[in-house]
């Protein structure tokens, strides 16, 4: 069975660091497309970035230059590096993977939930002003 596991979460002031793991156990998923995504309140689960099976990555907009996604195929884990964090990166963090399916989509399709069949449990990260 195919599981994902995520960890890392916690509080951090505004400008501050986090980091986020997520564990596959299972399968391996060097072919598929890995992600992460965030519920912030009131708001509907949106994507964070992607890593495709080349290893190239895809940001949404309001994390760029301040988030990195990476993987560790001998670990079979994701991360999530989480620099200048602000109150509004504030939410509950989901990895995702597109196991069974395949890779990632690009462009406007990129980082689409309804995309993504496989989803860990989420981790809370929350930030201070």
């Amino acid at each position: 069975q195919v599981q994902l596991v995520a960890s890392g979460g916690g509080s951090v002031q505004a400008g501050g660091s986090l980091s986020l793991s997520c564990a596959l156990t299972g399968t391996t998923w060097s072919a598929y497309c890995l992600a992460w995504f965030r519920q912030r309140p009131g708001e509907e689960r949106g994507g964070v970035a992607q890593i495709d099976k080349a290893a190239d990555t895809t940001y949404a907009d309001a994390v760029k230059g301040r988030f990195t996604i990476s993987r560790d195929k001998d670990k079979n884990t994701l991360y999530l590096q989480m620099n200048s964090l602000i109150p509004d990166d504030t939410g509950i963090y989901y990895c995702a993977s597109r196991i069974p399916w395949g890779d990632c989509y690009y462009g406007s399709r990129a980082l689409d939930a309804t995309d993504f069949a496989t989803w860990g449990q989420g981790t809370q990260v929350t930030v201070s002003s």
